[in-house]
């Protein structure tokens, strides 16, 4: 579906209670009246993301200029489920091959990154509800069109998803520093790749939870990638490895 916005106290509470996806919303700083309450229940029992702006914002947001003071955005696609990239590799006859992303924020990245999932051959890609961009149609643009083929499973907690992926026989790798030059790794088998965010890289919570730690070898004067380049760079490795 095409991303859009609702506008509209009862509009969007409705839109909460039909289940549709929404990705985050707007709503006006000091206003507490009951719907904008309804609004705001709603939103907390799907862990939408809410932030407070002024009228002025909402105003230039606004399509119709009838937002009430709520204006919600919903998702440019639908989103998956874990067991659904367990199918999918199970199904190719692969052992799964998944990538999660800590708190992507560029929609150019993530884009970039769902594209590099599918031409690698992932599964499926794996972000938070929380402090992250979602499926937004710059996203589904900057994908190419690989989100057509290549879903993006939303979830609450990436360290729980993690231990739940490990019951389930996935090893678990993320991109760092201070890790274990790439190549030395075995990246075969089933496996999540995580990468962190665009400026912090993998936190330390979720870094304590993976199996392994990844290095990128690096030759220049900078110390840093990309977040998508470094997805891409990890991902291939983990591709050689399954051909080898």
């Amino acid at each position: 579906m095409n991303e859009s916005i609702i506008e509209g106290r009862n509009p969007v509470i409705e839109a909460f209670r039909a289940g549709k996806e929404i990705e985050k919303v707007y709503i006006l700083d000091g206003c507490h009246d009951g719907p904008i309450m309804t609004v705001k229940r709603e939103a907390s029992k799907k862990k939408t993301p809410v932030k407070y702006v002024d009228k002025e914002m909402l105003d230039r947001l606004s399509e119709t200029g009838k937002h009430q003071g709520v204006i919600a955005y919903i998702a440019a696609y639908d989103y998956i489920e874990i067991d659904d990239m367990f199918e999918k590799a199970k199904e190719k006859g692969e052992d799964p091959f998944f990538i999660m992303l800590e708190h992507i924020e560029d929609p150019h990245n993530l884009g970039a990154i769902i594209r590099t999932a599918n031409l690698a051959g992932a599964h499926g890609v794996i972000i938070p509800k929380d402090r992250a961009v979602g499926l937004t149609s710059t996203v589904a643009r900057t994908s190419a069109g690989a989100l057509n083929y290549t879903g993006v499973a939303r979830v609450t907690n990436l360290s729980r998803t993690i231990e739940e992926l490990q019951k389930r026989g996935v090893w678990s790798v993320c991109a760092d520093m201070d890790g274990e030059v790439m190549y030395k790794l075995n990246l075969k088998g089933p496996i999540c790749m995580v990468i962190g965010n665009e400026g912090e890289g993998v936190g330390r919570l979720l870094k304590e939870k993976c199996d392994m730690i990844a290095s990128i070898p690096m030759n220049g004067d900078i110390d840093s990638l990309n977040a998508s380049v470094a997805a891409g760079v990890l991902a291939f490795e983990i591709v050689r490895q399954r051909m080898s």
